[in-house]
């Protein structure tokens, strides 16, 4: 009989560990990259040493050699474990997959055409001791200028901007993380580029470390300007997200509020405009606009308010609160991030009974 397929709850337990547990989890996307798994895996068994590790490989539904060459590395090293996708989702999707079945509590993530350098993990994990997330910055970027260069360097100033999230790359995958930090955010669409904003959301220190990058030796690049409009209709919905996602009401309402004030004034202009000789094609328009902007806007303020409603009913149902803690005193909070190492005083007066 086959086994039940895994949940996708990503609230579920972590898989069983099979073997001794890993310290961290290093979770790579690959997409028809045959000619760099194998020196990649050699690069990251180096870099790591005599640490503790696994490298999660997660097949994005590659059509070259690189399902069988991944099924080899894991056949021969016990540390590499492998997922293959049914077909292409994306590299968002790939890293939510790793996260979700990863079994360390220390968590790297890299790209799987070996321009990210392995060898930059050990800092990276050495940065976690006063932080929570470690991202890379390709400082010295080796990439073609106009196509990918430029356009990311306004990318990331824009992204900066509108976050108030503050980093030079966005697009380095080669980052580290603690996993309460980042094993329950909802990933969707190519939303992994603001993983970083995410994190900082839910209360993560940040840190971002100059890394190196390679030119690429083999293979194709799937990027180029076609992820532009992408870009920018995700930073639309993460600023979204960012402001009104716990009150969108504040969202609808201002801009039901606005349309009704148009649509007024437009019908108090419509008025006098009527009565004055030689503007009754101005006064018709004007006609016709306001009660269609009242409308409109009495619309954003009814979504609003099911919106709220909607939000209300998330959390309750969930039972999720508006808030996260990082570490409580004196007080029992099981989903606190960090335990508390608070020690109690030697003396004092005595508690109240």
């Amino acid at each position: 009989m086959a086994p039940p397929p895994a949940s996708t709850d990503p609230t579920a337990p972590r898989p069983p560990a099979r073997g001794p547990a890993p310290v961290v989890s290093i979770i790579v996307p690959v997409y028809d990259e045959e000619g760099n798994v194998e020196p990649l895996h050699e690069a990251i068994c180096a870099a790591m040493g005599e640490r503790a590790f696994e490298v999660l490989y997660v097949d994005d539904g590659s059509r070259d050699a690189s399902p069988r060459l991944l099924d080899g590395i894991a056949a021969r090293d016990g540390r590499a474990r492998v997922l293959h996708f049914v077909r292409n989702y994306g590299q968002t999707a790939a890293l939510t997959a790793g996260i979700r079945f990863a079994r360390a509590d220390v968590l790297v993530t890299l790209d799987g055409d070996l321009q990210n350098d392995p060898a930059d993990i050990p800092a990276l994990l050495g940065h976690l001791e006063d932080c929570d997330v470690v991202c890379g910055w390709r400082k010295d970027r080796q990439d073609a200028h106009v196509t990918r260069v430029l356009p990311s360097r306004v990318a990331n100033w824009l992204i900066s901007r509108l976050s108030n999230v503050h980093l030079h790359d966005y697009g380095c995958t080669l980052r580290a993380y603690k996993r309460p930090y980042i094993e329950h955010i909802p990933l969707y669409g190519e939303m992994h580029r603001f993983i970083p904003i995410y994190v900082t959301w839910a209360g993560a220190r940040i840190k971002e470390v100059p890394v190196r990058h390679h030119p690429r030796t083999r293979g194709v690049s799937k990027y180029g300007l076609s992820r532009i409009p992408k870009v920018l209709l995700d930073l639309t919905t993460l600023k979204f997200l960012r402001d009104f996602y716990v009150t969108p009401i504040y969202f609808f309402g201002w801009l039901g509020f606005a349309l009704l004030l148009l649509g007024t004034l437009s019908g108090i202009v419509a008025v006098p405009l009527w009565l004055a000789d030689g503007a009754h094609w101005l006064a018709a328009t004007l006609t016709v606009i306001a009660p269609t902007l009242v409308c409109f806007g009495l619309v954003e303020v009814t979504l609003g308010i099911i919106a709220e409603v909607l939000i209300r009913m998330h959390y309750e149902s969930m039972g999720k609160q508006p808030f996260r803690v990082r570490v409580a005193r004196n007080v029992d909070v099981p989903e606190a991030i960090e335990p508390s190492t608070w020690p109690a005083p030697d003396d004092g007066p005595p508690a109240r009974t």
